[in-house]
């Protein structure tokens, strides 16, 4: 290659999921029997009605250009289903769609970020988190979500952050949060709003697990006064209707916010297809039994994964608050092992069996507050997560095929033993 890549281009990394993912299929592809829990995907069909006006949408050919904001049937149906379920005071012009809601931090950071500004994450985080605010010129500035207080955000660290930082310009909320399944309480979110309220600092709420809030129900910061004005708040289909492939999400916002992202896909995107929006203002309007059926064995799944796991001794999780992932400490078992805890990840999927992996992912793929946990997804059939239950003690006793994989794998020998809890 004679042209050479821009320095931003060469700095950007991947969601580490689907690196693992890629592994997991060319594994089963030689014949391997691999549970696969390191995607965050639904194992579910999307919900009845988004197939069926799908299909209706594309046979009464809405298949041209829309309006960038997204058609105005859906944006009155996404606000009206903000309101009614999370309290939201949000019209039509506070909404615009998306491919999915992972482009809305790219939107975000183009929207409020200019070098040498400082953006709060608390960390552990999404892993496309940082490219999108370092791809602006600004700088990451880390909480860490701590076990002991259910990886709810501290807010001691929000009030450092604006007091100390030279240039605090924004925050990257996730509640409920992946990796963790922590939530943010009423306490949190109103006393988050109380410290940033009528500063010049904004915030990305980022909500794609709405509706996997195992107790009590989801809020959002923009229930709180005068949070629209500084907020955008991101949606998606993939969890809550299984739309994962029809890429579709949308924001929430004030109107003027709102019209300057609009403005953002119009020259990057143009729009998102309409056969998509129709299929998705439908799901919102007449799948909320299914929708929620599905919640509720989704939270089987992940009660039955955290069950076993603190049944293995050296693990510790949390009883599931939210999500479909469990995030275990493991440090004990590292530690015993000498290895990082990515590295026990891809020891279970590559080498704890010849015939048998689990995929999961270490935690600091999600950063440094990560390290010695995993994090698994249980989007796969309950007897397949009893099956990797099963296993796991197993491949943890073969101590010599450990010693075997860091021997080829000399990057996940532990240096340092982790904190245990």
């Amino acid at each position: 290659m004679t042209v050479q890549l821009s320095e931003f281009a060469k700095s950007l990394t991947v969601e580490t999921a689907f690196t693992v993912l890629a592994v997991a299929k060319q594994l089963k592809a030689t014949g391997k029997d691999v549970v696969e829990l390191e995607i965050g995907d639904s194992p579910f069909e999307s919900t009845s009605s988004a197939k069926r006006f799908g299909v209706s949408a594309i046979e009464s050919n809405q298949t041209h250009y829309c309006p960038s904001p997204g058609l105005p049937e859906f944006r009155s149906a996404a606000a009206e289903f903000v309101k009614s379920e999370f309290q939201i005071p949000a019209t039509a012009e506070n909404v615009v769609v998306g491919p999915g809601a992972k482009v809305f931090e790219q939107f975000f950071c183009e929207a409020f970020l200019n070098p040498g500004d400082e953006v709060l994450v608390f960390s552990p985080y999404f892993p496309t988190y940082l490219p999108n605010i370092l791809r602006r010129g600004a700088k990451p500035v880390f909480s860490s979500l701590e076990q002991s207080n259910e990886f709810r955000p501290n807010l001691k660290d929000v009030e450092r952050f604006l007091s100390d930082s030279p240039s605090p310009r924004a925050i990257f909320l996730n509640t409920p949060h992946n990796p963790t399944g922590g939530v943010a309480t009423d306490e949190d979110l109103s006393g988050l709003a109380d410290m940033i309220r009528g500063k010049d600092i904004a915030v990305f709420s980022d909500e794609p697990y709405c509706h996997m809030v195992w107790r009590g129900r989801h809020r959002s910061i923009l229930e709180y006064p005068g949070m629209m004005d500084q907020c955008v708040a991101a949606y998606t289909f993939s969890k809550s209707y299984s739309m994962s492939g029809w890429r579709l999400g949308f924001a929430v916002t004030a109107q003027p916010i709102a019209t300057s992202i609009a403005k953002m896909i119009n020259t990057t995107l143009s729009c998102t297809p309409p056969i998509v929006q129709i299929a998705g203002m439908h799901a919102l309007q007449s799948d909320h039994a299914e929708r929620d059926a599905q919640m509720a064995k989704f939270q089987e799944k992940v009660q039955l994964l955290a069950r076993g796991l603190n049944e293995i001794d050296g693990i510790h999780t949390l009883d599931p608050t939210a999500t479909f992932y469990v995030f275990p400490n493991v440090a004990p078992i590292c530690n015993r092992l000498k290895i990082t805890s990515h590295g026990l990840a891809l020891y279970l999927l590559e080498a704890a069996d010849d015939e048998f992996g689990v995929a999961c992912l270490g935690g600091e793929c999600f950063g440094e507050a990560g390290h010695g946990f995993l994090r698994f997804s249980c989007a796969e059939p309950n007897d397949r997560l009893a099956k990797a239950l099963e296993f796991l003690p197993v491949a943890f006793s073969r101590v010599d095929r450990v010693n075997e994989y860091l021997k080829n794998h000399p990057e996940f020998q532990l240096a340092n033993p982790y904190p245990e809890p």
